[in-house]
């Protein structure tokens, strides 16, 4: 199963936060950070990096369902 992950651009503030936890999967450049992917396969790292945005920038859905951040 894969993963769907979005950065909300109009609210990032380009922390650094998700690509000092996942370079693989999370990129900073210029005003915000972007996902290397759109679709990832299942990590874990992904769910971490959208609980510690500090602008709540990040979203991953299992299909249909918002999996990240956790409440």
């Amino acid at each position: 199963m894969t993963w769907q992950v979005e950065i909300d651009p109009r609210q990032c503030m380009a922390s650094g936060s998700c690509a000092a936890i996942a370079p693989d999967l999370f990129a900073v450049g210029g005003a915000h950070a972007r996902p290397l992917n759109d679709r990832i396969e299942e990590d874990e790292r992904a769910l971490d990096a959208a609980d510690v945005c500090p602008a709540m920038a990040i979203t991953v859905r299992d299909g249909e369902r918002v999996i990240g951040p956790r409440p």
